[in-house]
């Protein structure tokens, strides 16, 4: 009996099998346990997504009863409008200013707060007051701050002799919207950050200490090249949500003026709600997923950059 006689020898054999067949057991009894949540994800995200597709096909508006076949004619609506380029053009300004503020801010307080010798909780929990500021809230608040008749911060331009109307004027309303949108969300990346330095190893810091470097060169050359990931990852949330920051507008500035607060995201809502034209907004949503798309790809490959 060879084989029988070399089972019995190879005890290390039969005790992988046990192991490799309870890995297989578990990752059947994972399946199914996660099945039902993946289906409804596929239900609430796959079905929108292709009726999407369909709808920007479609002469689909609510004031008819049943949506016609309309070609390419709302791709070519889309593209051939100047509006649509210009809020393209809005929303690049917005959010390329507006990131970069949220990073310098956002890295700078979580690096203060990574240094605090105390206090650093209380500190905390004031700097992310705005983040529990609902984004309609935080229009009603600055709209109201900002109003040229009894604004707060109005009052205060003119005692030192600035006299404009900021959310009215062409020149201004942009940088206020973008403030807006940096006051409410820098404590995002701050939290974020200050994660990832907290969880730093503190032995290169100390070798570097050691070696008499300064604290501007442990930061430069230790720190911000640790936590890398961590701020391409607040760069990508931040991203993805500039491209939808639409409640803040609508209450602020309602897009003026002259659109000059007209952002992609607002242009959507305008084309769908107010003039109604779901096949038209479908091909505008389409084309934010597929900006959303490039972005989150270019975002990843920074990231596995960094590991490499």
């Amino acid at each position: 009996m060879p084989q029988l006689t070399e089972t019995f020898d190879r005890p290390g054999q039969a005790t992988a099998a046990a192991r490799s067949r309870g890995r297989a057991k578990g990752s059947r009894t994972e399946f199914w346990m996660l099945l039902p949540s993946i289906v409804v994800l596929a239900i609430i995200s796959i079905f929108p997504f292709l009726f999407l597709i369909y709808a920007s096909f479609m002469d689909y508006s609510l004031s008819i009863d049943a949506p016609s076949f309309a070609g390419l004619d709302n791709w070519r609506r889309v593209f051939e409008s100047d509006t649509f380029w210009q809020s393209w053009g809005r929303t690049a300004i917005f959010g390329v200013a507006g990131l970069a503020l949220e990073l310098l801010l956002g890295v700078a307080v979580a690096l203060l707060l990574y240094h605090a010798p105390k206090g650093r909780n209380l500190i905390m929990t004031l700097w992310m007051l705005p983040l529990f500021v609902a984004p309609v809230v935080s229009g009603l608040l600055w709209k109201y701050l900002l109003d040229p008749t009894y604004g707060l911060y109005n009052w205060f331009l003119e005692r030192i002799g600035i006299h404009t109307q900021i959310l009215g004027d062409i020149s201004t309303a942009m940088p206020a919207v973008i403030l807006m949108d940096v006051w409410e969300w820098t404590p995002l990346i701050t939290i974020i950050v200050l994660a990832g330095l907290q969880s730093v190893s503190q032995e290169p810091l100390e070798a570097a200490e050691v070696d008499g470097a300064s604290g501007f060169q442990k930061i430069r050359f230790i720190l911000l090249p640790m936590v890398r990931r961590m701020i391409v990852v607040a760069l990508l949330i931040r991203s993805m949500d500039i491209l939808r920051y639409v409640d803040t507008i609508t209450i602020a500035t309602e897009g003026g003026p002259a659109d000059s607060t007209k952002t992609i995201g607002y242009y959507l809502m305008q084309v769908a709600f107010r003039f109604q034209d779901m096949g038209t907004a479908a091909a505008l949503g389409l084309t934010m997923l597929f900006v959303t798309m490039v972005m989150g790809n270019i975002f990843v490959k920074m990231m596995k950059k960094g590991e490499g």
